[in-house]
């Protein structure tokens, strides 16, 4: 009879009532369902289906809540926590968050996922038999890719980023497209499971996407104009900055290029005056 393992759904016998719960067997090894992983369909005198995890204290235990992730199958989870020196942990429905390693992630911290974001990630267990989550890889991503068509392009798409490289980002959208942000068509790089909005800026012939998550010209200009404006509002209409103004104070004050500043006239009209020092 095979050893109970962790993250893996097996199917026990009660064994023992206690205080805290039931012991359940296989006949050869016991684990403890503890009363908070008990539901409704639990009958004392029938095998119940449970999924193994390691407890706080590395114990074996079991769970009336079956995830979806499990060892061998894919699925959607979110980040719980991070831990700049261990890694994220992420949710998969049950009472213990689950690690994924610091190893398996990024290099550089700033693109690591945050709290709240999703993941598509599998479980694993190392040569200690320590239940971790694993990150999916791109072939395994492949299996959720869906063409896109030319119709497509300039169309507005809501994905989630499954994976970083230097030269840019890899999203899948809600419409299983596989899309990808070079690094010019974004003014921050985003971390991995984080979700953005995006428009379709080449359709290639393998049905994947480019994307870009910069505003189309007309909106940028809008935006950027409203920006100013609003600023220029709470300074009586001017301002401490001008074409001569360093471009990383303008991007910091503004979100936008120095180029693009530059773009409005010197004088822009305001109806306490000039708005623009």
């Amino acid at each position: 009879m095979a050893a109970l393992q962790a993250g893996t759904v097996v199917t026990l016998k009660p064994d023992k009532e206690m205080p805290y719960g039931w012991f359940l067997t296989n006949g050869k090894d016991r684990v403890l369902l503890h009363k908070s992983g008990i539901t409704d369909g639990f009958r004392p005198d029938e095998q119940v289906d449970v999924f193994i995890f390691q407890d706080r204290q590395g114990r074996l235990a079991a769970t009336m809540i079956i995830p979806e992730i499990q060892i061998g199958r894919y699925g959607w989870a979110e980040v719980a926590d991070v831990h700049r020196e261990l890694g994220v942990f992420i949710s998969i429905g049950i009472h213990k968050d689950i690690l994924i390693a610091k190893g398996d992630l990024p290099p550089l911290m700033n693109v690591w996922p945050k709290k709240g974001g999703r993941l598509y990630c599998t479980l694993k267990t190392d040569r200690n038999g320590l239940l971790y989550a694993k990150l999916a890889t791109e072939e395994v991503m492949k299996n959720l890719f869906v063409e896109a068509s030319a119709k497509d392009f300039n169309k507005d798409v809501t994905g989630v980023v499954y994976r970083t490289l230097k030269s840019g980002t890899f999203v899948l959208t809600e419409e299983g497209y596989r899309g990808f942000i070079h690094e010019s068509q974004r003014m921050e790089e985003p971390g991995l499971g984080e979700t953005v909005h995006a428009r379709i800026i080449d359709v290639k012939p393998d049905g994947s996407v480019n994307l870009s998550l910069l505003k189309r010209t007309h909106e940028a200009i809008e935006e950027d104009a409203a920006a100013i404006l609003a600023y220029l509002q709470t300074r009586g209409g001017s301002m401490p900055y001008s074409d001569k103004s360093h471009p990383e104070d303008i991007q910091a004050r503004f979100r936008m290029s120095k180029g693009a500043f530059n773009g409005f006239p010197k004088e822009v009209s305001h109806p306490q005056g000039m708005c623009r020092a």
